[in-house]
């Protein structure tokens, strides 16, 4: 009897063990979805008496708040940013917020001024639908998908990008992300014509956007009229010919989410190519935060960029699931090493810090001076998918039948 008590009582303390084990093991992660909710609520409570019209936080410039229009295109991050935070930690006032400035961006599922509606609607409109629907949610990301389709010639095959500058019909690789607005309509629907678009702009960018070591040009512009290649460079990037890092990272989230979509093999399979340069490029064996350019002439004295790296985490974390399982799991653990390292106190904001943003040390646009060495929005928001991303594999993992 003794003996059956002393077993008993130490396969409890092994439980405990692990469990406690378990828990220091999380207590990054505890401690990054506990300091991002914390600072989009400050952040909220900071721009309060802000009007409506004007309330977007993009960004920090000379130390206050660079507030941008609905029309921007980072104008949906923070409401996406609020309903990640509140999906992960249950506060009902992070949902509140995400509703408030969710629908603050109504009007714009007719604006047709750029590509960007994926990224202002469908992650806030989608998150939205998916957490707290609302009767007119999925007509709203109907209405925006027919706007962005409104930029699509079938001359070209793709979608334009901008409408200003010396291009004839300029295309970027960061439209990549503007697809999945279209995929989803589709599925929606049942009306074929927008994943049509999605499919023929994805074909043709991996055709012209990509160098044989799968690195990719920013822009590349077209004839409108016969949808010949006009020129192919750089806007953001250090060189025509540089490998610019959130470009990487746009690539290898658009093309793993194009193969969600479709299970097209040559979307996965670029998918893949983009992935093994980026890990192979990382700045040192254990820092895996990019440079902002992987060309970028001085490095290791260049910026960092911290949204880079949230996107390919959160693209790694999908894409581990598509692959055979020991590349799986080398995705997984690079992730979680970004993870990791954008959750430390040399990326992660302290609370009230850093104007309610989450992450320190992104970069918008080198070569215009802008946006350097700064928070972002979409970085934080990026941050916070692969953090859900993370979780719910770390939970499947742990339990096979979730």
């Amino acid at each position: 009897m003794k003996n059956k008590l002393l077993l008993a009582v130490g396969s409890m303390a092994l439980l405990t063990a692990c469990d406690a084990s378990k828990g220091n093991e999380m207590a990054w992660f505890d401690h990054a979805v506990k300091t991002s909710g914390h600072q989009l609520l400050y952040m909220a409570e900071q721009l309060k008496n802000e009007p409506d019209t004007a309330c977007f936080p993009r960004s920090i410039k000379e130390g206050k708040y660079r507030l941008e229009h609905p029309t921007d295109w980072t104008s949906g991050f923070y409401p996406d940013s609020m309903w990640l935070a509140y999906e992960l930690t249950g506060d009902e006032a992070l949902a509140k917020e995400a509703r408030k400035y969710t629908d603050r961006l109504q009007d714009m599922q007719y604006y047709t001024g750029n590509h960007d509606l994926g990224f202002m609607m469908f992650c806030s409109y989608g998150q939205g639908i998916r957490l707290k629907p609302e009767p007119t949610d999925s007509l709203i990301l109907i209405h925006s998908s027919e706007s962005l389709c409104s930029r699509f010639r079938p001359e070209v095959g793709l979608i334009r990008s901008w409408d200003f500058g010396d291009w004839s019909y300029p295309v970027i690789i960061d439209n990549m992300m503007n697809l999945e607005m279209l995929f989803w309509a589709s599925e929606q629907t049942n009306n074929p014509k927008y994943r049509e678009i999605a499919i023929s702009h994805a074909d043709k960018t991996l055709k012209n956007h990509f160098r044989e070591d799968m690195t990719s040009y920013h822009v590349v512009s077209y004839l409108a009229d016969s949808g010949e290649v006009e020129s192919k460079g750089t806007f953001q990037g250090y060189a025509d010919s540089s490998a610019w890092a959130r470009g990487q990272a746009w690539g290898v989230y658009g093309y793993t989410m194009c193969y969600r979509f479709t299970k097209q093999q040559s979307y996965l399979d670029a998918a893949h190519k983009i992935a093994r340069f980026i890990i192979d490029h990382r700045p040192s064996e254990n820092d895996y935060v990019p440079y902002w350019d992987y060309d970028a002439p001085n490095i290791p004295n260049e910026p960092r960029d911290a949204s880079a790296a949230a996107v390919t985490a959160s693209a790694l974390l999908e894409l581990s699931g598509y692959g055979d399982k020991k590349q799986g799991e080398e995705y997984f653990r690079y992730a979680e090493h970004i993870l990791k390292q954008l959750s430390s106190d040399d990326y992660l904001a302290q609370e009230g810090g850093n104007h309610g943003f989450i992450l320190l040390h992104s970069v918008g646009s080198f070569p215009h001076d802008s946006e350097i060495d700064t928070p972002l929005n979409y970085a934080d928001y990026y941050y916070l998918e692969a953090l859900k991303r993370y979780k719910d594999l770390k939970e499947k993992s742990e339990n096979p039948s979730y």
